[in-house]
């Protein structure tokens, strides 16, 4: 097997952010974007996907958190799509269902090489709410279509149910990183890359 790691680093006049990444580890973590809630979405997404993952980043969050929160998802989701190299042996495809108390979401992963999100399901007035304070409700699908487009995954995320803000946020990081950790597991019948076209 291939040592699946990457180290990406993105400087622009809006923030600053390296993260790195094993996706054979085991859910190893040290995260530090100055957006507390951010911070317990990543630590929940790398302790469920077992990924190990060390993300640091800031950025101008005097002006708002979106630019750091955005620009640290990009990093991590090349940084993904470089880890995974041609996919040789995976499984390619994962889902997951995810209860965080009253909160239900379901995810479906593809390691597809096509970059695809859908995202349905929330609450009404999700989007709006403020979360600790300063992550955006809305911010939950634009980092996990940030993560699919610039890793290169086919994903389908769909709240189920729930009410509390945090608990709806947080139940869909958890499933799509369960959902990414059987995707992107070792199938040990699988020796080449699982698609009829022989490339990801």
């Amino acid at each position: 097997m291939s040592d699946r790691t990457a180290k990406v680093e993105r400087t622009t006049s809006e923030s600053t952010v390296a993260v790195q990444v094993d996706l054979d580890g085991s859910g190893r973590h040290d995260i530090a974007t100055t957006v507390g809630f951010y911070d317990h979405m990543l630590t929940a997404f790398a302790r469920h996907s077992l990924i190990d993952l060390t993300v640091s980043a800031e950025g101008d969050t005097h002006i708002d958190v979106h630019h750091t929160v955005e620009d640290t998802a990009i990093v991590l989701g090349q940084a993904l799509r470089e880890a995974l190299g041609d996919k040789t042996g995976i499984v390619r495809y994962g889902e997951a269902t995810v209860p965080l108390d009253e909160a239900l979401a379901h995810a479906v992963v593809d390691v597809s090489g096509r970059p695809y999100f859908v995202h349905a399901g929330e609450p009404a007035g999700q989007e709006h709410v403020l979360i600790g304070g300063h992550f955006t409700g809305s911010l939950t699908a634009h980092v996990l279509e940030s993560i699919a487009h610039h890793a290169g995954l086919t994903m389908h995320v769909r709240v189920l149910g729930g009410r509390d803000p945090h608990h709806v946020a947080e139940a869909q990081f958890k499933a799509v990183a369960r959902a990414l950790r059987t995707a992107v597991a070792y199938d040990p019948r699988e020796l080449g890359v699982p698609s009829t076209k022989g490339a990801l």
